[in-house]
């Protein structure tokens, strides 16, 4: 049977249309979800009425979809806790992943396969966020969470994990890295396909561009990047773009049905045709080398019926995968990304937030100012440095750590520069990096003491 990124290479995949526009036309009662407290918890519904479930795939297959995604999208157990059933996680993940493999086997051919994407989407946390309310999660919290939906999905049947509609850069670092824990403890490896939504700025939520995806997800084990949700195709446009000429993946696009709208009852309308979606994406195809396409909120069995008509009709969509040319490496802050090869040269590091190489520093770093060590390094910045380097090693303190992760927090939130991290301690690089949004550059790793430190090191750096 031919593998998921066997068939990208060969033609343009189409995934399904949404999931929670089916269900609400159905009007389902509390008791279809199992229960007062679980109505409106969608995946409830993959054991309290795994019919429904089954027939949405049902009609997205015969419609011509490749993909189906599983009903999993709120599924870890953080926020099925909120409908109290977090205790059934690993059931409802499972459930979920054999409903749709029962659905794409009973539509796949000799000649076609039909595919199960694993959705996962963002827990709700914004753990790159200065709202406390919104950060109180850690990374090895939220990689748990994802390690153990994945765990689930891949276990039930999935042929891909899909990371969709995520918010924040660095829980999707997170997500993608409990789920490379789950595959080296043995779980059944599978491709990862990243979906970030935008908003119509063409950023995250958080500030991040599309640059900065690109280069932090390019240099993770990342088989597909790809934007979902939040907008229709007209406004992915320009970042869809980007990512054709630069990501060393296969890029997907899975809008909504243009941009929503607010009707005159309050209800969300969501405006483009079958047609209109699917001239749009058909020129995605054409023009940018998009391999999967596909529908978010708002797109029905007529908007995925309608583009498998075209892909059809369309030479392009069967011509063999052509990857983007090789480009330099790029580091990343949570805003943007920079280019390690500068024109002209060099590439400016500025040393000033320095604990061993400056007293300002070291005072500031003693004083706890935050403040004052952001304004040193926009200061840096306004006088021509790329990459910031970040060292908080202090004799007169021990909790370096800690500090470490203070002054790099603050600094992804008000910075554009990338960091390098500038310690010798693993723990305190461990810090750093499960801080950072961005992609950092980690220096002083030495061999003075032989291997012990750099087999940390590496690992967690690649990572």
């Amino acid at each position: 049977m031919t593998s998921y990124l066997d068939a990208l290479r060969e033609r343009v995949l189409l995934f399904d249309g949404a999931m929670g526009t089916q269900l609400m036309a159905l009007e389902l009662t509390a008791e279809d979800f199992g229960g007062e407290r679980q109505l409106g918890c969608n995946e409830a519904l993959v054991l309290s009425r795994p019919d429904v479930i089954r027939s949405i795939h049902e009609r997205y297959l015969e419609a011509g979809a490749d993909v189906v995604e599983t009903d999993s999208f709120t599924a870890s157990r953080l926020k099925l806790d909120e409908f109290g059933i977090g205790e059934h996680t690993y059931a409802v993940n499972y459930d979920a992943a054999r409903i749709a493999r029962a659905a794409a086997d009973a539509y796949s051919t000799p000649t076609r396969a039909r595919f199960v994407a694993g959705s996962m989407g963002p827990t709700g946390m914004l753990v790159s966020s200065s709202d406390p309310s919104l950060s109180k999660i850690t990374f090895a919290e939220l990689a748990a969470l994802y390690g153990e939906q994945a765990r689930a999905l891949v276990e039930g049947g999935v042929d891909l994990l899909l990371l969709e509609t995520m918010q924040d850069l660095l829980e999707l670092k997170a997500a993608i890295v409990g789920i490379g824990r789950a595959f080296r403890e043995g779980l059944r490896r599978v491709p990862i396909q990243a979906q970030p939504t935008l908003i119509t700025e063409g950023r995250m939520l958080l500030g991040t561009d599309i640059a900065a995806v690109c280069a932090v997800l390019d240099a993770l084990p990342v088989d597909v990047i790809g934007l979902n949700c939040s907008t229709g195709p007209a406004q992915m446009r320009d970042s869809i773009r980007y990512l054709g000429e630069t990501s060393r993946c296969y890029v997907s696009v899975i809008p909504n049905a243009g941009l929503p709208l607010m009707g005159p009852k309050g209800e969300t309308i969501y405006p483009e045709t079958p047609n209109e979606l699917t001239n749009e994406l058909m020129e995605f195809v054409r023009s940018f080398g998009v391999r999967a396409i596909g529908g978010c909120c708002g797109t029905t069995p007529e908007h995925i019926a309608s583009l498998r008509a075209a892909l059809d009709a369309s030479p392009e969509s069967r011509a063999p995968y052509r990857p983007a040319p090789p480009r330099p490496e790029f580091v990343a802050s949570a805003m943007t990304a920079v280019s390690l090869e500068q024109e002209p040269r060099p590439l400016i590091v500025g040393e000033r937030i320095n604990s061993q190489g400056s007293r300002r520093v070291k005072r500031l770093l003693l004083e706890d100012d935050y403040e004052a060590i952001g304004q040193l390094a926009r200061d840096q910045i306004d006088g021509g440095a790329h990459v910031l380097d970040v060292c908080t090693a202090l004799t007169e303190r021990t909790d370096e750590p800690e500090q470490m992760r203070a002054v790099v927090r603050r600094l992804a939130q008000s910075v554009e520069a990338p960091l390098m991290i500038d310690s010798t301690e693993v723990a305190v690089l461990r810090s750093a990096l499960e801080n950072y949004p961005g992609r950092a550059i980690v220096n002083s790793v030495h061999l003075e003491s032989g291997r012990a430190k750099i087999d940390a090191v590496l690992p967690m750096a690649i990572e």
